[in-house]
């Protein structure tokens, strides 16, 4: 999502962009079917896509709006309730399937000037700030002023180049499913915190969530192995039946949870972004927020570069681009793990301390519109194209 994003929105700004996918992605689905990866989409990231021409497309699809957000820990009695109309917004964010947003973004590139090369891999690379020189798998070559690694958390340009990442395994993994609920989805995000981790519930349409139930490896893969009947049972459990009774839509999948984070974001005639840079805890939905950041500030650094005269791989432009993303990065990284470390825990002080967090929290107004304002992802120096009405004319 994120390469595709920053490939369409230098391609509409006239450099030249040659885009290498090893897996071109799904074009064609059954529409009542639901794709188990989603993404909590914040208002910036919102703007990002109306400012490159997807999110219309993307609206046209299929997204979820969520008005309100609840949080509960599982002891006590602490709680916290956001609610957009306190903030005078329409929504909170958008709940959309990834494959609804890389649908929209591979649509306009085809109407750009890109060089789309699906099906292929880079076998060879060498990069220096006056260019770059791939050999891909097919033989073919491409030479270029910059490579831009997009390509996730086991970034095959990340280790080509030598950057060193420091990674950390959560010890948990993620469950992912579709779920109907009994009582609807009240355009509410909830999130309930346990000992072994958070239970998200992402609306998705009226009566639909997306679950993302992080928990011990052994606990996932046993509510992996459960029968439909049982995990249903387990799940309603888990949420306290705030929902009422909880079914799923179709399969289950589970994926590892870690935090990883790269030692340097660029170097000569090369930049990292999204998940190739860093990775997050998904407890607060952030990782491709992040990501499509990245690619505002990129784009910001690359076309300040271009009029001042430097190459396009030049590392005074690319620092700039580290520096703008690499602090707020890792701020985010430590809060997420922060909250991941206090919230999974069974300690009785912690507990204590969370309950009275959260409804202090909850009291305390200009505390909790602090919360709302980060979940609305504004906050920051904000890029030009995460900002509303940005615009530049498509090429």
């Amino acid at each position: 999502m994120v390469g595709a994003a920053l490939a369409l929105a230098l391609a509409q700004r006239d450099f030249s962009v040659v885009l290498l996918e090893p897996r071109p992605p799904a074009m064609q689905w059954d529409a009542a079917s639901f794709d188990l990866r989603v993404s909590a989409l914040t208002r910036v990231s919102q703007n990002l896509l109306a400012n490159i021409g997807v999110w219309d497309p993307m609206e046209a699809d299929r997204v979820t709006a969520y008005r309100q957000m609840h949080v509960w820990d599982r002891a006590g009695l602490g709680e916290i309730h956001f609610d957009a109309a306190d903030l005078g917004e329409p929504d909170l964010g958008h709940i959309v399937e990834n494959r609804v947003i890389v649908r929209a973004l591979w649509r306009a590139l085809a109407d750009t000037p890109a060089d789309i090369r699906g099906g292929r891999r880079i076998r060879e690379q060498s990069c220096a700030e006056e260019g770059i020189a791939l050999t891909l798998d097919d033989g073919g070559k491409v030479h270029a002023g910059l490579l831009i690694g997009a390509d996730g958390a086991r970034s095959q340009v990340r280790e080509a180049a030598g950057i060193e990442s420091r990674r950390e395994d959560y010890e948990q993994h993620a469950v992912v499913a579709t779920v109907h609920a009994e009582l609807g989805n009240r355009d509410t995000a909830w999130q309930r915190f346990m000992p072994q981790g958070p239970l998200a519930l992402l609306p998705m349409q009226k009566d639909l969530f997306s679950i993302v139930w992080s928990t011990s490896p052994a606990e996932a893969e046993r509510l992996l192995a459960l029968s439909e009947e049982s995990f249903n049972e387990r799940l309603s459990e888990c949420s306290e039946r705030r929902l009422g009774r909880l079914s799923l839509r179709g399969e289950r999948a589970v994926f590892p949870l870690a935090l990883q984070h790269a030692g340097c974001y660029v170097l000569p005639g090369l930049a990292l972004v999204g998940d190739a840079a860093h990775v997050i805890h998904p407890l607060a939905g952030q990782g491709v927020n992040l990501g499509f950041l990245d690619a505002g500030a990129l784009v910001d650094a690359l076309v300040d570069g271009r009029e001042r005269g430097r190459a396009i791989g030049a590392l005074t432009s690319l620092r700039t681009y580290e520096r703008a993303r690499k602090g707020h990065n890792t701020a985010t990284q430590l809060a997420m793990d922060g909250f991941k470390h206090l919230f999974s825990n069974d300690s009785g002080a912690l507990s204590l301390l969370r309950n009275f967090g959260l409804g202090a929290a909850n009291r305390i107004t200009p505390l909790k519109r602090l919360f709302e304002r980060v979940a609305l992802g504004q906050g920051v120096d904000l890029p030009s194209l995460s900002r509303l009405g940005r615009t530049a004319p498509v090429k």
